[in-house]
């Protein structure tokens, strides 16, 4: 843990050297000290678990539009501004109502249920090509080979993007998640501008093409999509097309990040593997602590409407809320022992999915992609070892590996 002075001292847009790696000394330490701290630029940090329960539920006090905060960091006008002020997690009603309604219904149980038998062939037909490449102890990547192929061709699916057209969908993703760092280079901006303005082309030719030929409604997300817009109120289609981005980049880094934080974490904890391996029963309890252990995503954010007390502290309407999940997550008031990854660990009420209204609408469909990759891999590769090159993704926002080497077996 760091030291009070420290905590207190913490800039978000200057972190110390190694947090993207390892932040929960920092975050144990804001927990302890400075559990609601004012950064420079007037935003305000946010750590204790019950407070950002509270906020997450009270979205009269607590927007979520982000149209006047990513102005000065976008540039209005430009593709990131019109996505991540267009997409449904940056959205208030009656925006994020519309949209949520149209996805909601198509990812209720029974739709998720389809899925799963075309998710179970994702997954072995890439565990038969890792097996393939790790003959004779030859390393393979487990998150290029295995975790982030998987909600690729998962939401690939879901909008039924041809398989041949799928390649450019991850540098796409990354590069527009990359843009929600807290700080910017020109680099990123570039990158995330380009990114949004080739998929956002894309796009538009794929909308056409299914308009000309709709897809099943029952599990095809984009034709629902597609359905509800126009007039009374709907898609408008600005919102569709930034709307299919979002769900690519809501549904791919996060669950990417689950599947190679779990098998990064079972191997380094080889008496909760072995409980594992013994009880597959955990597994659902296992995913769980996943996600609150090492949050695939450790920010959110909201903006106060009008004056409000936190924490003993009172904040101005208007005032940009950083909500730290990773730290709300490693919270000592809501879970006993915090820093201990415990796969049987109940309660387990983290924050990883957010809550409140706009509790991630794909938690379902996540936990199952979760759920199936790592279990059928535990099945398949129980020896598995991680080797040397381990590189975590460098990221603040996201938490996850860019690159997990392992040796099979």
């Amino acid at each position: 843990m760091i030291t009070a002075a420290e905590a207190r001292g913490f800039d978000l847009m200057a972190p110390p050297p190694g947090f993207a790696d390892d932040p929960f000394p920092v975050y144990a330490g804001l927990l302890a000290h400075a559990p609601v701290l004012r950064q420079r630029d007037g935003s305000v940090l946010v750590a204790r678990h019950a407070d950002l329960d509270r906020i997450y539920r009270d979205t009269r006090r607590f927007s979520s539009d982000k149209t006047v905060a990513f102005a000065p960091k976008f540039g209005e006008g430009t593709p990131l501004y019109t996505h991540h002020t267009t997409s449904l997690v940056f959205n208030d009603p009656p925006l994020h109502t519309r949209v949520r309604r149209i996805m909601t219904s198509a990812l209720t149980p029974r739709a998720i249920a389809r899925m799963e038998p075309g998710l179970v062939a994702v997954v072995d037909a890439l565990l038969g090509r890792m097996a393939e490449r790790g003959r004779g102890g030859a390393a393979v990547d487990l998150v290029e080979d295995y975790a982030s192929t998987i909600p690729i061709q998962i939401i690939g699916n879901l909008l039924d993007v041809p398989m041949e057209e799928r390649g450019p969908l991850r540098d796409w993703s990354l590069a527009i998640l990359g843009a929600l760092e807290p700080a910017l280079s020109e680099d990123h901006l570039a990158r995330g501008n380009a990114a949004v303005a080739e998929f956002t082309a894309y796009l538009e030719d794929l909308v056409a093409r299914r308009r000309a030929r709709p897809g099943d409604p029952e599990t095809d997300v984009l034709t629902r999509l597609i359905r509800g817009e126009g007039a009374d109120g709907q898609l408008s289609e600005t919102e569709l097309l930034q709307n299919c981005i979002f769900i690519l980049n809501a549904g791919h880094e996060t669950t990417t990040n689950l599947i190679g934080n779990a098998l990064a974490l079972l191997h380094d904890h080889p008496d909760q593997k072995a409980r594992l391996l013994e009880d597959p029963d955990l597994l659902g309890p296992a995913i769980e602590e996943v996600l609150r252990y090492a949050s695939p995503n450790q920010l959110g954010n909201r903006e106060t409407t009008e004056t409000v007390e936190i924490g003993g502290e009172t904040i101005a309407p208007g005032t940009n809320l950083h909500l730290v999940i990773g730290a709300a997550n490693r919270d000592p008031a809501q879970f006993p022992e915090p820093h201990r990854f415990d796969i049987g660990r109940t309660p387990n009420r983290h924050l990883a999915f957010a809550g409140g209204p706009h509790v991630c609408v794909g938690l379902s469909l996540a936990r199952l992609e979760g759920k199936v990759a790592v279990g059928r891999f535990l099945a398949r590769f129980p020896g598995y070892r991680v080797v040397a090159g381990r590189r975590s993704g460098g990221r603040i926002r996201f938490r996850g590996h860019a690159h997990l080497p392992a040796e099979l077996a």
